[in-house]
């Protein structure tokens, strides 16, 4: 979310820099080093792929408002005869389909804090979800169908901060994701997740104006509270985004081309008392795919748009299926000359 200077770039990081990578980096690790693995209830959590992963997703680093409409679609399934906790319930082979919309608004301020840039915001949604299974059940197995159109979860961007050195950028957020979307226990698709969540995540993002080179990754962990209608606690989940991009000079603006790859493993066990799942329930997902964009950088007015196509490629209880993002990104400085 920031213009490009037409200054050169060494890629080789100073010992600055490299300093402050290090430290990022250590200590998502020890939030990491923790447990073994079971999965998110439902096998969906707050993580979605390609959410914060590329050049569109940094930090601004100049003062004033950012709007960022999001739409993300989403088709994947189990396997039929996978079972899944969802709702309160246990289902086999679920198949889902998800269109969400998420506009969000930022406001980045003009006095740093600890040397960053410091910026607050939110994102609401609002979302349509279909989901088909089998339901387990004392008298059988019956297959259910349930659709839902509204309100969904909201996050929260209470720190969302920025250092520059050169041509590196060093990223941390904090997202406080919170249950604004409706929800039923024993309803296969609900607006919303019943839980409270907050995802702390690390970045750094390289820039290159000379050779059009960007580079970004994005590493965090989740952590979820319990869902009060079912008393099912997900575990905590690591998560990596990383991309790489080329810049074309394309009229006034730049096309920007590359791949976005992600990794999800959650590192923590679920607690699911009453919820009974044959073997072990770990889930993992993995995956990469094609990103294409176009920005028209002004200084002080910046316009970006966005589409990505993410397949997952590896997966392990949680559904398979295909990501698909549309972002556009509109920053501006109030009063500003433009």
């Amino acid at each position: 979310m920031q213009g490009i200077s037409g200054k050169a770039c060494a890629l080789v990081a100073g010992t600055r820099r490299g300093a402050v990578l290090w430290r990022l980096w250590a200590a998502l690790a020890l939030l990491v080093a923790s447990g073994t693995g079971h999965a998110t209830e439902g096998g969906i959590g707050y993580y979605v792929p390609g959410s914060m992963a590329t050049m569109i997703d940094r930090a601004p680093v100049q003062q004033g408002w950012v709007i960022k409409p999001q739409y993300m679609h989403y088709s994947g399934d189990f396997a039929a005869g996978a079972e899944t906790p969802i709702a309160g319930l246990v289902a086999l082979g679920l198949d889902v389909e998800l269109d969400a919309f998420v506009p969000g608004l930022l406001y980045t301020f003009e006095k740093k804090v600890l040397g960053a840039d410091y910026t607050l915001g939110a994102f609401p949604s609002w979302v349509d979800v279909t989901v088909t299974g089998t339901v387990e059940t004392p008298l059988g197995n019956f297959s259910r169908r349930d659709s839902v159109s509204g309100l969904g979860d909201t996050t929260l961007v209470p720190a969302l901060m920025a250092w520059e050195d050169d041509c590196w950028q060093y990223n941390f957020a904090a997202f406080a994701h919170a249950p604004t979307g409706d929800y039923e226990a024993g309803r296969l698709a609900n607006e919303g997740l019943n839980y409270w969540a907050l995802d702390l995540v690390g970045g750094a993002a390289y820039t290159n104006p000379s050779a059009g080179f960007n580079f970004s990754a994005f590493a965090g962990v989740m952590f979820n509270e319990e869902n009060d209608d079912t008393n099912y606690r997900s575990g905590r989940l690591f998560h990596l985004d990383a991309s790489i991009q080329q810049m074309i000079k394309a009229g006034s603006g730049f096309l920007t081309l590359g791949l976005n790859g992600f990794w999800a493993d959650q590192i923590s066990d679920d607690r699911k008392p009453g919820i009974i799942i044959q073997g072990d329930f770990k889930q993992r997902t993995a995956g990469i795919g094609p990103v294409i964009g176009y920005m028209v950088p002004k200084g002080s007015e910046n316009f970006l748009v966005e589409l990505s196509w993410l397949p997952e490629l590896d997966t392990e209880n949680t559904p398979e299926g295909d990501y698909f993002w549309l972002k556009v990104v509109y920053q501006f400085q109030p009063g500003a000359n433009r």
